[in-house]
């Protein structure tokens, strides 16, 4: 018999009226065990009909509402309202996507749903949040990447912007929104009072996918962020070989000289000055001659197995049918068999962690429209009344009180432990001078990776370096990191000895491609985890077969460090019912999965139809980047349906061109598109593209103007929503880095924090938090178990 999968959410109630943007969010609430309830208008919600779909099943809809329960509520009528009042009367959170002011013109406002339920939590997910002079503007995810910054980073250069696969942008922003939700959440339980989340999906794609602003490690992304056309591709270099392609990434001295001896040491490449990075960058075009003779005829799996083997970061670049069939994620059960809908199975990615060492899954198909109403207005019959609420304590940061050990490295650990001390966590960075954080070879980008965050000097090769660790554990609440499979493991810190040392522990370890299967052990940077699941193959111009556009992107680390904090709250908020941790692992491959699950899906549905280009333009029609009066200026602009055509045509001017009436359907635009395509860039040619934006967002058409981090601070919704703050670190110039990731009525914004020296809380940390003496603490220093930076006198906590 099958063991039940891990519900840490069970008994978290949540309304579900996400339509078409933040979807994913109630998915993955569901998959930890929320009862979501999706609530549908008559004949069902419009997403069902929108992008690929089988014998009448809409993919995308499919995979992000498994396991909800639907039911029908007409708000135009009263008994509908009442239905949504009275569903809403015993929920924990509410999600919904309508445009500012639309629910309160209903009569069901945010301010009078609370007023019924004190303890409700609210998360309004829009396009541009509440407020601001963009609120009433409407978004897809071609036009929240133009305008947060992607799109000006993505293709190839002397190419137009290439927008990427599937709706990335809306599928990491949702993760964020779940991390709103929990965090709201978790507050709402303790202080007895809900919040209203104002979530602007703008605001978290220039957060999430693949921000300028944001903590990016090594890969230098931030500067990019000035250029006209695209940047060139980055230091990860894809080559040809015998049945694809491979790609390399060559960081630390040790790579190249494993790589070195895999080509024979051969004495033109003996130059030591080839051990670094900015060495190797003045030699690429004679190294990457050198590397393509040497790939060129060998297979794709073989190289990948030998050079893995030898400590040389390489991968395969896989399609969407190689990753459905890929060994690795099937061992796993990353991708299985899936009910996706009533009479429809598929193979297809199946969730986003695992807790305990089970899958965190779905737990049923999505619903047909209206399928659980008898059901649920039976519970509402018996339902608890309304809840008053209880005495609220002030506002605060949710997460005061909890201590997280962070053992998280470059850029995927750094935002995970980030997220947990933006909300009041005491975070405990565990380093050493031997093995520091590789960010730190960045000074600006480690430190905006780490602000408010503690650093303790800790050696764990030393035997009483792990005996600190292990005692700090044992008073902590959270463990971070995202070490390669088995690491805690030889350092005596697996989870069952953790657990032994603290059963309250939530330990979660992110790797690259999963605890287990055949490539677990891969060293497996970002672009690498691209190359094994697909969006690397489908992020190229249909023209150009070997032109590869995604190298300049450190996706998917920002996201995937939400898909984990999520779990990690989950499981907080289940220790606050059981006082039991738990033991949670992620891998950013499957995130990557669960972002290109519709892709996958219908590929697998139906063999050979997906591939570049693979957004959702393949859909709809026009839809697309445009052409904009400028240098290198473009505008994003997206017509979802045949309502959305005909408001195009009336901002246009009503052409003559756009009133034949072939093109009032999809399907007549589709067959046409090329005709559109230069009809529309004809009109975008001649004006600036805030202009073109403006003018169509006006009419209610979806469009977004391409937009370079370095012109965030000349943009007035930006600026409206004080998306900025300034970070403030020795040593440095002020750096620009973002707010926060959601606005809240009660959360404060983060209290501004400078990042840590290495060792710098050494000893405030023993003395105050582990009890040392003194005279232990000294002699672990002379020992070199700890360390502190020289001259150190930290103060006591």
């Amino acid at each position: 018999m099958a063991a039940s999968r891990p519900t840490p959410l069970a008994g978290l109630r949540v309304i579900d009226m996400a339509e078409g943007q933040g979807e994913m969010c109630g998915r993955y609430l569901a998959d930890l065990g929320a009862d979501v309830i999706r609530v549908e208008p008559p004949g069902g919600a419009p997403s069902r009909s929108r992008g690929a779909r089988h014998e009448g099943v809409g993919l995308g809809f499919a995979l992000a509402n498994l396991g909800k329960r639907s039911v029908i509520a007409d708000l135009a009528a009263a008994d509908g309202r009442a239905r949504l009042l009275a569903l809403l009367d015993g929920a924990d959170l509410w999600i919904e996507t309508a445009q500012p002011g639309a629910l309160e013109e209903l009569g069901i406002g945010a301010g009078l749903v609370r007023a019924r339920n004190p303890r409700l939590v609210v998360l309004s997910i829009t396009g541009f949040g509440q407020t601001g002079p963009y609120r009433d503007w409407v978004a897809t995810d071609a036009t929240l990447l133009a305008m947060g910054g992607v799109l000006s980073r993505s293709g190839l250069p002397g190419r137009e912007p290439l927008p990427p696969p599937g709706d990335l942008a809306l599928q990491a922003t949702a993760m964020q929104a779940a991390w709103a939700a929990l965090v709201a959440h978790y507050d709402a339980l303790a202080s007895g009072l809900g919040d209203h989340i104002d979530f602007s999906l703008y605001e978290a794609t220039a957060q999430v996918v693949d921000p300028a602003l944001g903590t990016v490690g090594t890969a230098q992304a931030a500067g990019y962020q000035a250029t006209r056309g695209r940047p060139a591709p980055g230091p990860y270099p894809i080559f040809a070989c015998r049945d694809g392609h491979v790609r390399l990434v060559l960081l630390a001295p040790r790579q190249w000289r494993a790589m070195r001896a895999w080509l024979g040491e051969p004495e033109e490449l003996q130059d030591p000055r080839l051990d670094t990075i900015a060495g190797r960058a003045e030699a690429a075009p004679r190294l990457q001659a050198v590397f393509a003779e040497h790939f060129r005829d060998r297979g794709r799996h073989e190289l990948t197995e030998d050079g893995q083997a030898r400590g040389v970061p390489i991968a395969p670049v896989l399609t969407p049918a190689d990753v459905l069939a890929a060994e690795h994620f099937r061992t796993r059960g990353a991708i299985g068999r899936v009910a996706l809908a009533a009479g429809l199975e598929a193979d297809a990615p199946t969730g986003f962690a695992e807790i305990g060492g089970r899958r965190v899954r779905s737990g049923a198909r999505a619903p047909s429209p209206g399928e659980h109403d008898a059901e649920v207005l039976a519970e509402l019959r018996a339902a608890r009344p309304a809840r008053p609420a209880a005495a609220a304590a002030p506002g605060g940061r949710p997460l005061e009180g909890i201590r997280v050990v962070d053992l998280g490295v470059i850029v995927a650990g750094a935002e995970l432990a980030r997220l947990f001390c933006d909300q009041g966590a005491e975070v405990i960075k565990v380093e050493s001078s031997a093995f520091p954080d590789g960010a730190r070879v960045s000074p600006p980008h480690f430190a905006i990776g780490h602000r408010g965050s503690k650093s303790v000097g800790v050696d764990l090769r030393h035997p009483d370096g792990v005996a600190v660790l292990r005692r700090l554990v044992a008073r902590s609440d959270v463990l971070l990191a995202n070490f390669k499979p088995g690491t805690l493991e030889k350092l005596g810190l697996g989870p069952r000895a953790l657990h032994e040392l603290n059963r309250r522990l939530v330990i979660a370890n992110s790797s690259a491609m999963g605890e287990t299967g055949p490539w677990s052990a891969w060293m497996g940077y970002g672009p690498l985890v691209r190359c094994a699941t697909g969006l690397t193959s489908l992020s190229r111009y249909p023209d150009d077969p070997g032109g590869f556009a995604d190298g300049t992107t450190i996706h998917p680390d920002h996201y995937a460090a939400r898909v984990t904090a999520v779990a990690v709250m989950a499981c907080l908020l289940e220790r606050r019912r059981s006082g039991r941790g738990a033991t949670i692992a992620t891998a950013q491959a499957e995130a990557i999965l669960m972002q290109l699950g519709p892709l996958l899906v219908e590929e697998g549905l139906a063999p050979g139809t997906v591939g570049p280009p693979a957004d959702a333009g393949r859909h709809a029609a026009p839809w697309g980047v445009y052409p904009c009066a400028g240098d290198d200026e473009w505008c994003a602009v997206t017509v979802r349906d045949d309502a959305d055509w005909r408001r195009l045509g009336a901002a246009l001017g009503d052409p003559a061109w756009a009133a034949d009436p072939e093109l009032a359907h999809t399907a007549g635009r589709l067959a046409r598109r090329a005709e559109l395509d230069a009809q529309l860039a004809r009109w975008t040619r001649a004006r600036p593209p805030r202009v073109v934006a403006a003018t169509l967002q006006a009419a209610g058409v979806p469009a977004g103007f391409l937009q370079r981090a370095s012109e965030y601070d000349d943009d007035p919704h930006l600026q409206a929503r004080d998306f900025f703050r300034v970070l403030h670190q020795p040593g440095l110039d002020p750096i620009t880095v973002d707010n926060m990731p959601f606005r809240s009525e009660r959360i404060p914004e983060p209290p501004p924090s400078r990042a840590p020296e290495l060792g710098e809380h050494t000893r405030a940390v023993c003395l105050d938090v582990l009890g040392m003496d003194a005279a232990e603490l000294e002699r672990l220093l002379a020992d070199g178990a700890l360390e502190e930076p020289v001259g150190a006198a930290t103060p006591r906590l």
